[in-house]
């Protein structure tokens, strides 16, 4: 964490956060143009955004496209800041931004456990539940088979999809029809892939929830780093982390 404070201090690499917010998947060259200094200068201020694991990198073709990762400051909320304010605070986590195609966002956390921990946390509807909102995800995750979302205080199905591919305990490609709210399930299908990278003792978790239109409605990526912090808490504590997500359906 305190990577992650010495990345904020500094007002150039809070700028950087601020237009990735504005416009996610950003290439350097784009990024450069909103700053008065040199590429190398805004590249080693990206170095720093990486390394506290603010911002993740993709590779599309020849362009490197950046990505603001807003689990890091989601910790920092649970940790140091949802004690002492009321549930509006959760809206600092909801992304908003416009681009010509479909919207990509991308998540990455790292968690003490092994990768087979980490899948069974992912898979397992007893222990989803305790950190997805209290939500049981059900299926027997073959490929090509199907999903459906439940929570036992809320009627009917709250979204449902397709196993798209099934590599435990590296990787989970999902497609996903919310259907918690009309204007959620408006949106269609969106795809999320969960991929799982072993680093020493611990795990590289990183989510990608992709093939969402331009202006999609935030609650279907806003929640992702609650998610993903109330997994890191329950594999590390064995705790359940409380937030205005999983209050939700009590």
């Amino acid at each position: 964490m305190n990577l992650v404070f010495k990345a904020l201090a500094d007002p150039t690499r809070r700028g950087l956060l601020d237009e990735l917010f504005r416009q996610d998947g950003q290439t350097l060259s784009a990024l450069v143009d909103h700053f008065e200094m040199t590429r190398i200068g805004v590249t080693k201020h990206l170095g720093v955004l990486e390394a506290a694991s603010l911002v993740v990198t993709r590779r599309r073709g020849r362009e490197k496209l950046h990505f603001l990762n807003s689990v890091p400051i989601r910790l920092i909320h649970d940790r140091w800041v949802s004690k002492y304010t009321e549930t509006w605070a959760s809206a600092l986590v909801e992304l908003k931004y416009d681009l010509e195609t479909d919207m990509e966002k991308v998540f990455e956390i790292y968690i003490h456990a092994t990768p087979e921990q980490l899948w069974d946390a992912i898979i397992n509807p007893d222990v989803r539940a305790r950190y997805h909102f209290g939500v049981r995800t059900e299926s027997d995750w073959t490929p090509g088979s199907t999903f459906e979302m439940r929570h036992p205080n809320a009627s009917g199905s709250l979204g449902e999809g397709r196993n798209l591919e099934v590599d435990p305990p590296r990787r989970l490609v999902q497609s996903m029809l919310a259907r918690w709210g009309d204007d959620v399930e408006a949106e269609g299908t969106s795809r999320v892939t969960w991929d799982i990278e072993p680093v020493g003792d611990s795990c590289r978790l990183t989510v990608t929830h992709d093939q969402l239109r331009p202006d999609a409605n935030s609650q279907l990526y806003g929640g992702w780093p609650m998610i993903l912090s109330g997994l890191k808490t329950w594999l590390e504590t064995g705790r359940e982390l409380t937030t205005p997500g999983s209050l939700m359906y009590r």
